[in-house]
């Protein structure tokens, strides 16, 4: 009989200082979806200047 008053006792403690869990969250709310922008094909294309500055090589920058 102690036993289960002790248990009881604890579980109200637990509920008095935790409370209940909070409510769920719906997956559609939790989603967001934006659309996607479309390709630039000028930025695509081949560009040996550009080409130059995004690709590093030790023996181009020393002219090997």
């Amino acid at each position: 009989m102690e036993s289960t008053r002790t248990t009881d006792s604890a579980a109200a403690a637990r509920r008095a200082r935790f409370g209940s869990l909070p409510e769920r969250i719906r997956y559609e709310d939790m989603v967001e979806e934006t659309p996607v922008a479309g390709r630039d094909r000028a930025a695509d294309t081949y560009s040996a200047d550009r080409s130059l500055i995004s690709y590093s090589c030790l023996a181009l920058d020393l002219g090997l």
